[in-house]
């Protein structure tokens, strides 16, 4: 299904792979904990926004040929922070994402990568204490 809200990038698809990527930024806290989230890539930059439990941000691309495609996100929640990469090319990682969706778990321990093949969440990284933005 469709996201509610995102962003298409789209707009050279004579650079484009055939491939579209999605990528999902998940809200999987606790109590009612609102997570900040704000992604972009070296051309865009893809808004701030607060997700409720349950709740996600995602956006959708297709991977330029020419040059690398990087994004990267930034999420927050209280006194805690993450900045880290949720998109680039490897084939260890497009692999993991099924070679079509990216699903990033942000709980209340860590954040974790979903992994298609195995069909498991894998820990990526863990909360810094202090907000950065």
């Amino acid at each position: 299904s469709e996201p509610i809200e995102g962003h298409d990038d789209n707009n050279n698809s004579n650079l484009s792979l055939r491939i579209t990527w999605h990528v999902h930024t998940v809200n999987d806290l606790s109590d009612g904990k609102i997570l900040l989230v704000h992604c972009k890539s070296k051309d865009d930059n893809l808004g701030i926004h607060n997700l409720t439990v349950g709740s996600e941000f995602s956006w959708k691309f297709k991977q330029q040929i020419l040059g690398a495609t990087l994004f990267w996100c930034y999420m927050a929640y209280y006194n805690f922070y993450a900045s880290f990469d949720v998109f680039w090319v490897t084939e260890v990682f497009l692999h993991k994402c099924n070679y079509h969706d990216c699903i990033w778990i942000a709980r209340d321990d860590e954040i974790y990568l979903k992994i298609f093949p195995d069909q498991h969440d894998e820990y990526t990284h863990s909360w810094e204490s202090g907000r950065l933005l």
